[in-house]
């Protein structure tokens, strides 16, 4: 569970990153969960868009693949959201306590 500090410093790293991945009409789908844990892997902090297609809102979309991940939603807003996930194999972002 991330602190008000840490997620903080998790939306200054995610505003200038680009969205990694769409999600749309289809929804969420193994596929999906899949590719986001492979981007949360290699990355540890992604950037995830919802078209209007999406039969979800973008709050549900991001708690439902936060949980299928074991990720941390940081931020939803707008039409997009931001994961995060301490990678055991590959840290790259050092967090404050």
């Amino acid at each position: 569970m991330l602190n008000s500090r840490q997620r903080a410093q998790l939306r200054a790293m995610a505003n200038d990153m680009e969205t990694i991945l769409q999600i749309g009409k289809i929804g969420i789908n193994e596929n999906t969960i899949k590719q986001v844990k492979d981007a949360l892997e290699a990355r540890e902090l992604i950037k995830l868009r919802i078209l209007e297609t999406c039969p979800t809102s973008v709050r549900e979309t991001a708690d439902t693949v936060a949980k299928a991940t074991e990720s941390d939603v940081v931020q939803v807003i707008g039409s997009r959201f931001i994961l995060y996930k301490e990678s055991k194999n590959n840290k790259t972002i050092k967090l404050v306590k």
